[in-house]
């Protein structure tokens, strides 16, 4: 029973970690293409950086 139950907590920390991984890359892209408007909207006076850090 115990290695039975092993099994079953170890695929669902898997598929825990593959549904974490997989939602942190959406989030990667999704701030890439933030980064991108804002570079490419920056403001026409050359004043510099879109963000203030």
């Amino acid at each position: 029973m115990v290695p039975l139950l092993l099994v079953l907590l170890l695929v669902l920390l898997l598929f825990g970690v593959g549904f974490a991984v997989k939602i942190l890359w959406w989030v990667a892209v999704a701030v890439l293409i933030l980064w991108l408007v804002g570079f490419v909207a920056r403001p026409k006076d050359g004043s510099g950086r879109w963000y203030r850090w």
